[in-house]
């Protein structure tokens, strides 16, 4: 092959190996084959589905996230902490899963109050394993922190967890 051929098909390839390569990473994030993902997606959709909505599951021992329900921007995003000072992330916020009772809390994100954030982060009940959860919501529709613990307290279980 010449040189020019060799570019062009590089760059008609490039695309197709960096999709292959997001949809490995998505595969794994999601949980591969050892959670129900499409009944997790079609459950919390239903539940509490928005745009703006994050959840993640992840395992307690290792912490490693095995699940992610939403955009990756929505679990990485800064938002106000609501309980404490400071922004924190969906990510971040696993940490207070471990807390006795969780983490259940929501804030106004704008000053008119026309937007807020609700966080959820606990241990799922009622699941054949136990797993650490993230939730996270911003928005004019946003739910409240407590609602949204409660429907996941639903959708997890009824999901085949």
């Amino acid at each position: 092959m010449t040189p020019p051929f060799r570019t062009l098909l590089l760059v008609i390839l490039a695309p197709v190996i960096g999709l292959g390569a997001c949809s490995k990473v998505e595969h794994l994030v999601r949980g591969g084959p050892r959670l129900p993902t499409a009944a997790l997606d079609s459950n919390i959709g239903a539940q509490i589905g928005d745009p703006t909505t994050c959840v993640l599951l992840a395992d307690p021992k290792t912490g490693k996230v095995l699940y992610r329900y939403g955009e990756l921007f929505n679990c990485v995003r800064g938002l106000p902490a609501c309980d404490r000072p400071g922004m924190l992330t969906g990510q971040e916020a696993l940490r207070f899963a471990t807390l006795p009772d969780g983490r259940k809390t929501s804030c106004n994100t704008t000053p008119d109050g026309s937007r807020m954030v609700g966080w959820a982060e606990g241990v799922t009940q009622g699941t054949r394993k136990p797993y650490l959860y993230s939730a996270v919501m911003e928005g004019q529709r946003a739910l409240p922190g407590r609602e949204m613990a409660a429907r996941l307290a639903e959708a997890l279980p009824d999901a085949g967890l």
